[in-house]
């Protein structure tokens, strides 16, 4: 489980120094910096039922926001813009659909931090 969570310490520190050069770059750096606290806090069992629960219902409700983006850029004809640098600047939708994919990441992290803390105070 350690190993685990140090590697999703590492990936989302990575996502977050990504981030310089988004659009948006504040909230996604937090966004993601946010993420690698829970994961350290993981790593340490120092699990926070509270803060996983309040972070996944917030990352939630912003990727609720992202899905018209997300349902747009899936009816599109050339979903392969998803993976161009300038496709973001012509279509919205574009980075919408990253925000989206960038938080379901994140959710799907937040489902493993509060089974592993289930399990944590279960053994």
């Amino acid at each position: 489980m350690k190993i685990i969570h140090v590697i999703l310490a590492l990936m989302f520190l990575s996502f977050a120094a990504l981030q310089i050069n988004d659009p948006d770059p504040l909230i996604w750096i937090l966004i993601y910096l946010n993420m690698v606290a829970l994961s350290v806090m993981g790593f340490l069992k120092k699990y926070n039922k509270l803060w996983i629960g309040i972070t996944a219902g917030l990352y939630l409700v912003y990727a609720m926001f992202l899905i018209p983006g997300t349902m747009e850029w899936f009816h599109s004809p050339d979903r392969a813009l998803l993976f161009d640098d300038l496709a973001k600047m012509q279509y919205p939708y574009i980075e919408e659909t990253r925000e989206c994919l960038g938080l379901v990441i994140c959710l799907v992290a937040l489902g493993f931090h509060f089974f592993a803390s289930r399990k944590s105070t279960q053994g």
